[in-house]
Order: structure tokens, then C-alpha cells, then sequence
């Protein structure tokens, strides 16, 4: 196995030859996984505040899923009220801070902001949201207090975005909420699945302890649906239940040595893995990576890849740079990087020698009649690493006898108040249909159902479990 002269030799034992950790200093780890963007001090965030027009109707706040008070919340911090802003938001996001660091702004809030219609310089919300929110918990503080209990037991699967806005805001209105997760962690993608340089020194798991603080809130994890949960269990004991199970499954390439040749994972995975090291010295990654997709996960994996020190980082999407559902931000960061998007071409074949993968050949195709045709033109890239980002799909074995859950584009479908069709269960975030993948729709989803289960039992003695 090609070693570089570096260590972590028996990291790379559950990897291709080729792959090595350690290619890096521990400086160059550090300045790579440094926080994407840093916060503005007082004083810039005072100076960027200033800058907002605290519009009558802004258009931001039209533009943000959870319908924070944008204009509030920037007037609070220029007027020096750090904690009103971060409550003013909290009110809205209890995800916040999170929000902060990973929502694409640029194509929300801070795209439908007027500076950015004037000057194409919008006023920076996203930062601006992380020094009110950042303030508050720093300072240990949970803005919201407990509702008298209402005596009711509301079940909630899923410890991710949803399922923990959906908990705080069941639990403030005096609801008693268990939580089951499935993971050894609470967070869901924003401890598994985002970007560590968009998220350092623990943040998930502080703003766990965040939304806990309030109180109210039993935690079980290592619970499962289909293994050690059981839906029907849970409509019969529970006054309500909330389903955020996210999005446990992985489409395939569907390609002879997906399963066989070492160096070949999935993004989902390579991300996880990387979010849970303690010593990122010690995971190994290729010379020359080639990542399959074009969202977000895609991006992220290609351009944590190049950070810890690939030399040769591709993305292949098959269709063109419009359809990509990574951000143009986003894009532009991992070009920034050294990444290399190739755009409508389509995996092949995966190509390997003694066990391990040496490259994927593509063919190239164009769009023509509404699809994607080939043309019959191909190229092969040499990788030592493959990643497949191709996407994640839902999966409903895990539901027990409790059937009729209506399905609707391979997700749970939900009407506008996030009920399922089976009285009793509600839904949201990525496991719900028409959903856009997204912390910030998620979290909407979740304070959503809240509030639609806490209305459905303030007129009923129960909803679970009836006809």
C-alpha cells in the first residue's frame, strides 16, 4: 500500500491501496477544516447592521422558510441588543445558529435582499444571524420557558433538524416529548452530513444541548424503526406522533466493482466518517478522487477530499451546470479549491486491478426530447478514490404493521399542517414529499407539525391510534 511516508497506517486498512492518511501537515489540516466563515466581531456586525434599510414589507423575511423577522432582528443587534435579536430568531428558527452557518442565504434571504437588487453586495444576514444566535448561547441562556404541562405524550422519531424543532416547540407549549434517535448523536445531517468547515468545535452537538435545555425532552437513542421501534407501539402509547426519519437509504451506480472494489464508497458515508474524527490525520484519501453527483453532498465530499490533501479532485454530473442542485456559491467554492466539474457525462464503467478501483470511464450524453441521450463519445478518468453522491432515497421497511402511510414520489406525503394520511402522524424534512433538502425547511417542518398536533389535541383527548 502506497504509505508517502506519512501515518495512520492502519486507518487505511479499510481502504484501497493507493489511499493514504497523513498527507498533510498539521498545520495545512488546521487552516483547511478552519471555519468557512468566520464571525464579525461586535464592531462589524454594528457596521453591517447599519447597512440594512429595515424594510417595511423586506422582502428577506418573504424569502426565509421559517419567516424570521429579519429587519427585527438587524435593527436589535445595531441597537446593541445582541440577546433580543438572537430571541427574535430563536422565536422563529430554534436552529438558528446552525441556520446561520449552512443555509444557502444566496439564494434566499440574502438573494431577495434590496442591496443585493442595487449593489449586488446584500447585507450579510447569514453572519448577522450567527453573532445574535452565537451570543445567546454563549452565554448559556434558553430564551423560552415551559408551558404548564398539558399531560399529553407526544412521540418524535428523529433526532435531526426537524425532529428537534418539532421537540422544542411541543415541549415549550407543555407537551412531554420522547425523542428516538436512531444514532449514538442527536442532530441528524448537521452532525453527520455537512461539511466540517462549515460547522467546527462542536457546534451540532452545542445546539443540541440548546434545544434540550429547555426541558421536557426524554431522549432515547439507538432506537429504530423496524428494529427496536415499532410504529404501531407508538401510535397506541403516544398521544401523537412526529416522524423527521430523514433519508437512511443511497441510490446506486449500479455498476460491476460498486460493492467489490476498494477505494469505491458512498459520499454519505465519506462525510460521516470525516464529521466523527477525532484526527483527521488519520483518514486516508486518494491522489486523484473522483466524486459522481452534483448537490451539495457532491460538492462537499469533493472539496473536504481536496482539503485533505487529494491532488486530483473531479466531479462528474450528467447533466449541465443549471441542473446542478449545488448552489452557484457552493460551485464556485469547490472550483476555488482546485475541484474540476465535468458536466454530461455518465458513469460507465468502474475500472480495477488487484481489488482495488484505477478508474471510471464515462460516456459523454446531451440533452435532447426532455432526456438524456448518449453520444456515443467516452473518456476514463484515472481515481484511486470513487465517491458516488447520486443521492438518498427514503426507506419504509421500518414501519412495522402499522401500514397506510400514502407515499407520494418515494416519500411520506403531508398536507400543509405536515399530517400524514394516518391519523395521528405527522411528518417533515427529508422524508416528506416536496421537501427541498434543506435545515432550514426542515426546521419549518417541524415547528409546523408542532403546532398543528398541539391545536389537534387542545380539541380532542387523543389523536393517536383513532379512526
Amino acid at each position: 500500500m502506497e504509505q508517502d511516508g506519512t501515518k495512520g497506517g492502519e486507518a487505511q486498512n479499510r481502504y484501497a491501496n493507493g489511499l493514504a492518511a497523513g498527507r498533510l501537515t498539521g498545520v495545512e489540516y488546521a487552516d483547511n477544516f478552519a471555519d468557512l466563515h468566520p464571525p464579525l466581531s461586535t464592531h462589524e456586525a454594528f457596521v453591517e447592521a447599519e447597512r440594512c434599510y429595515f424594510c417595511h414589507e423586506p422582502p428577506c423575511q418573504k424569502a426565509c422558510p421559517t419567516g424570521i423577522d429579519i429587519a427585527m432582528f438587524i435593527r436589535q443587534i445595531a441597537a446593541g441588543n445582541s440577546l433580543g435579536a438572537a430571541e427574535t430568531i430563536f422565536s422563529a428558527n430554534v436552529l438558528g445558529g446552525m441556520c446561520a452557518r449552512v443555509c444557502p442565504t444566496e439564494t434566499l434571504c440574502e438573494e431577495a435582499c434590496v442591496r443585493e437588487a442595487a449593489e449586488g453586495k446584500p447585507v450579510k444576514i447569514g453572519l448577522l444571524q450567527r453573532h445574535a444566535t452565537d451570543a445567546m448561547m454563549g452565554a448559556g441562556k434558553q430564551p423560552f420557558e415551559r408551558a404548564p404541562s398539558t399531560g399529553r405524550r407526544i412521540a418524535v422519531v428523529g433526532a435531526g433538524p426537524a425532529g428537534l424543532a418539532c421537540a422544542h416547540k411541543l415541549a415549550e407549549l407543555g407537551h412531554e416529548v420522547i425523542l428516538f434517535e436512531a444514532k449514538d448523536r442527536l442532530g441528524g445531517l448537521n452532525e453527520y452530513g455537512i461539511a466540517a468547515y462549515k460547522t467546527v468545535d462542536g457546534f451540532a452537538q452545542k445546539e443540541v444541548e440548546f434545544v434540550l435545555s429547555i426541558g421536557g425532552i426524554k431522549v432515547e437513542t439507538g432506537r429504530k424503526l423496524g428494529t427496536n421501534l415499532e410504529l404501531s407501539e407508538l401510535r397506541r402509547d403516544y398521544d401523537a406522533v412526529f416522524l423527521g426519519i430523514g433519508l437512511a437509504g443511497v441510490n446506486k451506480l449500479r455498476l460491476a466493482g460498486e460493492e467489490s472494489l476498494k477505494g469505491v464508497s458512498d459520499a454519505v458515508e465519506f462525510i460521516a466518517e470525516l464529521r466523527q474524527a477525532t484526527d483527521l490525520s488519520r483518514l486516508p484519501v486518494g491522489r486523484k478522487v473522483v466524486v459522481i453527483g452534483g448537490g451539495m453532498t457532491a460538492i462537499d465530499a469533493a472539496v473536504q477530499s481536496k482539503r485533505l490533501g487529494a491532488d486530483e479532485v473531479t466531479i462528474v454530473y450528467r447533466r449541465g451546470e443549471a441542473e446542478m442542485k449545488a448552489s452557484g456559491y457552493e460551485r464556485e467554492l469547490a472550483r476555488n479549491d482546485g475541484v474540476l466539474i465535468r458536466h454530461f457525462a455518465a458513469p460507465k464503467t468502474l475500472e480495477g486491478e488487484a481489488g482495488r478501483v484505477t478508474g471510471v470511464v464515462f460516456e459523454r450524453v446531451a440533452p435532447g426530447n426532455g432526456a438524456l441521450a448518449s453520444t456515443g463519445e467516452s473518456f476514463r478518468l484515472e481515481a484511486d478514490m470513487v465517491l458516488s453522491a447520486i443521492g438518498q432515497i427514503f426507506i419504509s421497511d421500518g414501519f412495522g404493521n402499522a401500514q397506510g402511510l400514502d407515499i407520494a414520489g418515494g416519500r411520506i406525503a403531508i398536507d400543509e399542517e405536515r399530517r400524514t394520511s394516518v391519523p395521528g402522524i405527522w411528518a417533515g424534512g427529508d422524508c416528506v414529499a416536496g421537501g427541498q433538502d434543506l435545515t432550514v425547511t426542515a426546521v419549518e417542518d417541524g415547528k409546523q407539525a408542532a403546532l398543528s398536533m398541539h391545536r389537534a389535541l387542545a380539541g380532542s383527548e387523543r389523536v393517536a391510534n383513532s379512526e
